[in-house]
């Protein structure tokens, strides 16, 4: 699953730490250093990311670190670092500082392209990505004149490559910063007919009945946990013509689509799509229809 651009950096910045006697982090004592070493790399620019998530103070030595790395990779576009105390085994910081370059990559996904920060959730296999949202837009079939409502829209990209086709798209989601990235990456690709709220699934799903909005399609994309049940039932109440959704979890995807034909949705077919080959995780697309 690794590149060996990738297996190399594991094993350049082992032989830095090791050799400079950088203490590592103990998950029992909580005490140590360096944590996490986070590498995202895109597959169509050659675009490659270190993130070094560590406890609090500032990275030993970071400028030789940063020479280091450049002498043995010199297509690297940046190196974030990013600190926590949390106790909670989570690779995200709590202070984040840019080393070197400009702070993000850049991935190209079919006609787009999208910017990626250290803590900002995009497919990781990106290649595979481009199967995933070309699979969802033929399933879908959006119309020019149709408003579409993107539920955990992340850093925007399903609804960025959608815009093109339909009036207009609202993207939402709860993390501030993804909402600014996705704001970035609709001005990068010159989409104009899709704006970005901040704001929480459910309490949006519970204003747009109240203001009577109209979506003629409503993605969702939620975690693994699938979707909240008051979001579920507000998502029925707007009555979507269609209902693209997308699941890393088959299990809450299978509760949550029963949930949806008992409200008299059609699941005509489902569309599995291998994201990690060789291990169980799948993605799975489907379009629920109203009649």
């Amino acid at each position: 699953l690794l590149s060996e651009t990738s297996n190399e950096i594991v094993r350049r910045i082992r032989d830095f730490v090791t050799g400079h006697q950088i203490p590592v982090y103990d998950v029992i004592r909580h005490t140590g250093y360096m944590r996490f070493l986070m590498i995202r790399q895109g597959r169509r620019t050659d675009q490659v990311m270190i993130n070094l998530v560590t406890n609090f103070g500032e990275f030993p030595q970071q400028d030789e670190l940063i020479g280091y790395l450049r002498g043995f990779f010199p297509k690297l576009t940046t190196v974030v670092h990013n600190q926590t105390a949390r106790k909670s085994n989570i690779a995200t910081g709590e202070i984040e500082q840019v080393l070197y370059g400009p702070g993000y990559i850049e991935e190209k996904v079919l006609t787009s392209t999208f910017r990626i920060r250290a803590n900002s959730f995009f497919q990781t296999n990106s290649r595979q990505a481009e199967t995933l949202y070309r699979t969802a837009c033929e399933m879908l079939e959006p119309a020019s004149g149709q408003r579409v409502l993107d539920l955990y829209c992340g850093t925007g990209p399903i609804g960025i490559l959608m815009a093109g086709r339909v009036a207009e798209v609202i993207g939402v989601e709860l993390v501030g910063d993804a909402v600014k990235l996705a704001e970035e990456n609709a001005v990068l690709n010159r989409v104009d007919n899709i704006s970005f709220l901040e704001a929480n699934v459910t309490d949006y799903l519970k204003a747009c009945s109240a203001e009577h909005q109209h979506f003629d399609i409503v993605v969702v994309d939620p975690p693994r946990a699938g979707l909240h049940p008051k979001a579920l039932k507000r998502i029925v109440a707007l009555k979507p013509e269609k209902i693209l959704y997308i699941s890393c979890n088959p299990a809450t995807f299978a509760r949550d689509a029963a949930k949806l034909v008992e409200e008299g949705y059609r699941l005509p077919v489902l569309t599995p799509v291998d994201m990690f080959p060789h291990t169980k995780h799948i993605e799975t697309v489907a379009v629920l229809h109203r009649p």
